[in-house]
């Protein structure tokens, strides 16, 4: 388990599924292709590319739910951070790319 000051990070020991034992309300967006999270992700994880990140409004609802974006090496999850800050979701924040994550990944 985590413990209470853990951040998730990919790069981490913690998985996801420790982290939202701790914060039950969490949403961990993966924001690659679906080609990309069909051939592995987080389990727990919510698929929306990048390229259609304005569908998360119809997804996640709560404007006040944390949000931890991940991508393949960090870069589009830094971008869909600021986008979904333009949508209102103010606690939302890039934890890098799945490239570096020790944890179980599953397949679609």
């Amino acid at each position: 388990m985590c413990g209470g000051g853990c951040l998730i990070k990919a790069s981490s020991l913690c998985t996801f599924r420790d982290y939202r034992t701790i914060r039950q309300n969490a949403v961990l967006l993966d924001v690659r292709t679906k080609s990309e999270y069909k051939e592995g992700h987080i389990p727990g994880s919510t698929n929306i590319p990048l390229d259609e990140i304005q569908k998360v409004e119809d997804i996640i609802k709560d404007h006040d739910a944390e949000i931890y974006v991940y991508c393949l090496r960090g870069s589009r999850s830094i971008s869909a951070v600021k986008k979904l800050k333009t949508f209102g979701y103010k606690r939302a924040r890039s934890i890098g790319g799945i490239a570096s994550y020790k944890g179980l990944t599953v397949l679609d």
